[in-house]
């Protein structure tokens, strides 16, 4: 007799279906990059062909994909950072110093991210070229801390409120001052909150392409914008383009994968309180 607990035939197959519905673009991808630009057009689609590695040795020949890689990885770690700088001393201020105002802030963040990225294109562009940091790293990481800072300190928030606020009075009541009792008792205790945080920033901070695409041509340009140089006036070049889109969310994927664990985890408690 079936456990009471487990589910249903149809529900596990019905999970498999939507996660092969959601796969298969990334597998189609996967294995046009090892087509020919004739193959990978044809119609009907070929499902068998004869792999060739010449797409990712011609976009290597045509642009370093480890510079653009390089580029990807300081921006999103930078981002990442700076963003946890910034929210974690506003989390826990919100969190256990409260006002009247508090909810209406995060409110007020959060809806940041409902505002259309083009509608602030120009002013953006236009002090970033006055400060200098078109086609900088640090231009980048500024942009991507921004768009990512509402998300880090709602998240961190919910983590900072999950903490007993006794612990904190506790540490108070021994002497210790604001920077030890962050430092020693509320970041150690929130830890696996701020670590998914951390992941989820760096996921997005990596698959960013609006900015990138607008505020960078090489010096700076990450994974994006390797992806994007494939799109010619001759048209989409798909085997090459497939390849490019390989290699960039490659090492994003992996990077997933081994972390899926931590970051659901932080999204099921953190983020949906």
């Amino acid at each position: 007799m079936a456990s009471k607990s487990s589910s249903p035939w149809w529900i596990t197959l019905l999970g498999w279906l939507v996660a092969g519905l959601l796969c298969f673009p990334i597998f189609w991808m996967f294995i046009t990059s090892f087509k020919t630009e004739v193959a990978a057009v044809a119609t009907p689609p070929q499902l068998l062909f004869k792999p060739t590695l010449e797409n990712y040795a011609d976009i290597q020949a045509r642009a370093s994909y480890f510079t653009f890689a390089w580029n990807s990885v300081v921006i999103s770690l930078g981002a990442t950072i700076l963003a946890l700088v910034l929210a974690i001393p506003a989390a826990y201020a919100m969190s256990f110093f409260p006002t009247k105002r508090t909810k209406g802030t995060l409110v007020w963040m959060l809806s940041t991210k409902m505002l259309p990225a083009v509608g602030v294109l120009m002013p953006i562009y236009i002090l970033a070229r006055e400060m200098g940091l078109l086609d900088t790293r640090i231009g980048l990481v500024i942009i991507n801390t921004l768009i990512n800072l509402p998300i880090v300190v709602w998240m961190i928030y919910s983590f900072f409120k999950e903490v007993p606020k006794e612990i904190l009075e506790a540490d108070r009541m021994d002497g210790a001052s604001t920077w030890q009792e962050l430092r020693h008792v509320l970041l150690p205790l929130a830890l696996p909150g701020i670590a998914s945080t951390a992941l989820l920033s760096i996921i997005l901070s990596w698959n960013e392409a609006f900015w990138s695409l607008n505020l960078t041509t090489f010096d700076a340009a990450p994974l994006t914008s390797f992806i994007a140089s494939f799109s010619s006036p001759q048209g989409l070049f798909w085997a090459k383009l497939s390849a490019a889109s390989t290699l960039a969310i490659a090492p994003i994927l992996i990077f997933g994968w081994i972390s899926q664990r931590q970051l659901v985890r932080g999204l099921t408690f953190g983020a949906v309180k």
